[in-house]
This record gives C-alpha cells, sequence and structure tokens, in this order.
C-alpha cells in the first residue's frame, strides 16, 4: 500500500468505527445504562434514530415478508436467467440476444420487488402507483440517454449488425466484440485493450466478420532483378505456402507491383483468412515468401542513398 493510501483507509477505519460506536449506543443505552440520565438524554436524541431493537420488535412481521419478496424475487430471476440462457444457446446472436433479455429482467426483477416490499410495509396502492408514475416521468426526462442505448441495443441485436464474437471496426478502434449489454458494447482489441462505446454513439461500424480479411504482404525486391521471374517464382510457391499455413482459406494471391520505393521495387501478395488469424497469417506469409526469395537468390535490397558531387571546376 502507498503512503498516500495508508491515511485514507486509516480515516476510513476511524470513520466506520465512529458510526458503530453511536449505533450501539443508540441502540443499547437502555442496557447499558439502565435508569440513568444518560439514558433519558440518548433516547431523546441519537436513541430515535438507532432504535433497532424497537424497529425489529415492532415491525418484524413486515421486516420477515420484506426477506421473503427479496428471496422470492431472486430465486425467481435465476430460474429465468438459466432458463433464458439453456434456451438461447446457439449461436453468437442467441448469446447477445440472451444477455439484453437478462439485463433487462433484472430491471424488471428489481421494480416488482421494490413494489412488493412497499406493499409488505402497508403503503397503500395508489401511492406506490402514483410514486411509479412521477418515477416514470422523471425517468422519461432525465434518461433520455438510457432508453436511447437501450433502443439502439435491441437495434444492434434484431438487424443483425454484428454479434457477440464478430471483429469490428468503431472509431478507429478495431477488436472483437465481447459483449453487447443493454446499454454499452464492449470491443477488445489485440493488445487486450478494451474499447467501452454506449450503444447509441455506435454510428459508423464496419463489421469485419461479414466476408474474408486479407492478410497483406509487401516484399521489396532489387530493381536489377527479373520482374517477371520474380513472379513466376513466387507464384509457383503459393501451394506450398497454403500447406504451410492452414488459416488461409483463399489464396496467396499475387497482386502485383505495389509502389516503386527508393531503392526497391515493392510487389504485393494478398492470402484471405478470418480476421482472427489475419495479423499471425501476415506475419507467416511474410516468413515464407523471405525463405522463398533466399532459396533463388533473390535479394531483399537495403535502403540506399545516392549521393552526386559537384565539379568544382
Amino acid at each position: 500500500m502507498s503512503e498516500k493510501k495508508k491515511p485514507l483507509a486509516i480515516q476510513t477505519w476511524i470513520a466506520v468505527g465512529i458510526v458503530i460506536v453511536f449505533i450501539l449506543v443508540g441502540t443499547l443505552a437502555g442496557v447499558l445504562f439502565p435508569g440513568s440520565v444518560f439514558e433519558s438524554i440518548i433516547d431523546s436524541s441519537i436513541g430515535k434514530f438507532f432504535d433497532i431493537l424497537g424497529l425489529l420488535k415492532n415491525n418484524y412481521i413486515n421486516i420477515l415478508e420484506s426477506i421473503a419478496v427479496v428471496v422470492f424475487i431472486g430465486i425467481l430471476y435465476y430460474i429465468l436467467s438459466v432458463f433464458i440462457k439453456v434456451v438461447m444457446n446457439k449461436g453468437s446472436r442467441a448469446e447477445t440476444i440472451s444477455i439484453l433479455i437478462t439485463s433487462i429482467l433484472k430491471f424488471l426483477a428489481m421494480l416488482l420487488a421494490l413494489i412488493l416490499i412497499l406493499s409488505a410495509w402497508n403503503v397503500p396502492t395508489p401511492t406506490i402507483l402514483a410514486g411509479a408514475g412521477i418515477i416514470g416521468l422523471a425517468v422519461s426526462f432525465g434518461a433520455q440517454g438510457l432508453l436511447e442505448d437501450v433502443f439502439a441495443g435491441l437495434s444492434i441485436i434484431f438487424e443483425k449488425q454484428f454479434t457477440v464474437g464478430d471483429f469490428v471496426e468503431v472509431a478507429d478502434f478495431r477488436g472483437q466484440v465481447i459483449e453487447i449489454g443493454s446499454r454499452n458494447t464492449r470491443i477488445k482489441n489485440i493488445s487486450g485493450n478494451i474499447l467501452i462505446i454506449a450503444n447509441s454513439d455506435i454510428r459508423k461500424i464496419v463489421n469485419l466478420s461479414e466476408e474474408l480479411s486479407f492478410a497483406i504482404s509487401e516484399v521489396s525486391i532489387e530493381y536489377s532483378s527479373d520482374l517477371d521471374k520474380v513472379e513466376k517464382i513466387i507464384t509457383e510457391s503459393f501451394p506450398k505456402i497454403k500447406e504451410l499455413i492452414p488459416a488461409i482459406k483463399k489464396g496467396p494471391i499475387y497482386d502485383g507491383v505495389e509502389t516503386f520505393g527508393d531503392s526497391a521495387v515493392i510487389i504485393r501478395v494478398i492470402a484471405h483468412c478470418e480476421e482472427i488469424d489475419r495479423i499471425n497469417v501476415r506475419r507467416m506469409l511474410n516468413k515464407e515468401l523471405k525463405k522463398v526469395l533466399d532459396i533463388n537468390n533473390i535479394n531483399i535490397p537495403f535502403p540506399q542513398m545516392v549521393i552526386h558531387q559537384a565539379n568544382k571546376e
């Protein structure tokens, strides 16, 4: 623990200790100081707020009913959530819908438990409904962003824009969708970083899992090399390269001359693969092409600089 965190931890424990002492004194004043002036002072002050024994004695039936409601709703929520997961366990889209339904179910369970607990404490039903109406009105004005996120999440799922497990690119962030929640979507990139983005903020997104991705290898060869010969050697090596790299689904394909560099001609080779394998396929493709060039004595040039010396005469 750092030196800055130690004083904070000590202060927290001191505050907790003070609260516990107040509760104990306010609750047990009659037991600890029976018939004394101190008892009457405590009873007329903090005892009014911490009379836990009196609360338990006078309202134990309501407390037991509240506990029963919480236990019942908790068990019901658990059974329904397990049922949803069992029914919707086929495919990433079904899993995504399952997560969203479970989130909504949790909210409804908490709302139902709150209403039943208030009923157990003899709060009139019209009062509960009126309170629910006020809460609904407040939500409609103050939680517009929440509602937008929920409806955006539903739109993502039912329009099949993407599902859990798909690779996507959003806001210059490229990664795999690991969760689509009622409010947020989580995307994890190759470095392990997780982007948490509100569903309503997902305006433009590229689904990289709809089609095969390109693993691109760019190879530099000397300007003096016979380009036709190089192309023929590389093309003839493709069957063996595909056998060595099983993740390649289509190709490799010779894509021609990409550009003319400062000291080399840059040619490009493309292999189609799943997005999850793209980086690894590119690395292995680079390795195998380098081996092919080495075997055939085709040099990959180093960067060169030509300097012309002016004639001083």
